[in-house]
């Protein structure tokens, strides 16, 4: 017997793992298992070898809690983009425990709310179709990021009334092309935009912004905003209007318009509906 198999086996008896002999050694596996194979570690030294892992395990997993190896970017100044896909996120999607996600059957919205997280999330969201309703919704997993979204939900709801006009239309923009619809309907002498919100604070809120913007509106009980007459539809138009491609659903079987028409375009269309001014300066319905 060799001097190398002799210290091989000597290590082996102390209570030393193959990888140790390996260290200390610092010959390969092969060359060190073959004097060793027949020399099985004692039951104490596996319970001990055991209890070290899990300890070793328990402190990893209670470092990475809450967090991901999928990391993404912060900010600390609010931008157009970033408030319009936090905006997104609050009125048609969700900001959960497991992540965050976003509901719609406008191709061209869900295509926006992906285009703008990607300004600080890299990864790819995973997709889902309702094939009874058409919705879509995208959905991005990861619990940090979705904690750090729902701080800054939170954020933009308790700053964006103190914000520049410009984050304000675009707070509004989001929130109409969500929960926003253009009621039209000229045999009744109708007119309005509605818009619904579940919450009554930010129902208000909504209220606070458009009066910033010069629209007068209403809060029509239980949850909805309403926006009315001819020179608030027109500021509407101008400051804030339905974004491109944000249509209507033409196949419910209450639709009006019997088609997907864009709500900026049944807009336009209710503004252009309004007769000439009178001679005692009132719009002829």
């Amino acid at each position: 017997m060799g001097a190398f198999s002799e210290k091989c086996i000597a290590l082996r008896l102390q209570g030393h793992t193959l990888g140790e002999i390996v260290r200390i050694t610092g010959r390969p596996k092969t060359s060190i298992y073959t004097h060793i194979r027949d020399l099985p570690l004692s039951p104490d030294r596996w319970r001990a070898i055991h209890e070290s892992n899990g300890k070793h395990i328990r402190k990893f997993a209670i470092a990475r809690k809450g967090k991901s190896l999928r990391g993404y970017r912060t900010f600390s100044d609010w931008n157009k983009g970033l408030v319009l896909l936090v905006a997104h996120l609050i009125f048609d999607g969700e900001i959960r425990r497991d992540g965050c996600c976003y509901n719609n059957r406008n191709g061209a919205l869900v295509e926006r709310v992906e285009s703008l997280m990607k300004e600080i999330y890299e990864f790819q969201p995973r997709r889902y179709r309702n094939t009874l309703t058409g919705v879509v919704r995208i959905g991005y997993y990861n619990v940090a990021l979705s904690a750090y979204i729902k701080e800054k939900a939170k954020d933009l709801l308790r700053h964006i009334a103190s914000m520049h006009k410009d984050l304000k239309r675009e707070f509004l923009r989001a929130f109409f092309d969500d929960e926003g619809c253009m009621d039209f309907r000229a045999v009744r002498n109708v007119r309005q935009i509605r818009g619904y919100q579940k919450s009554v604070d930010i129902l208000f809120l909504i209220q606070r912004l458009l009066t910033d913007l010069g629209i007068d509106s209403g809060i029509k009980q239980p949850n909805e905003v309403v926006i009315i007459g001819k020179e608030n539809l027109l500021k509407f138009q101008k400051e804030i209007n339905f974004s491109t491609g944000v249509r209507i659903n033409g196949n419910r079987p209450n639709s009006i318009w019997k088609q997907s028409l864009e709500k900026r375009l049944i807009l336009h269309k209710a503004i252009a509906s309004y007769k000439p001014i009178g001679s005692n300066g009132v719009h002829r319905a």
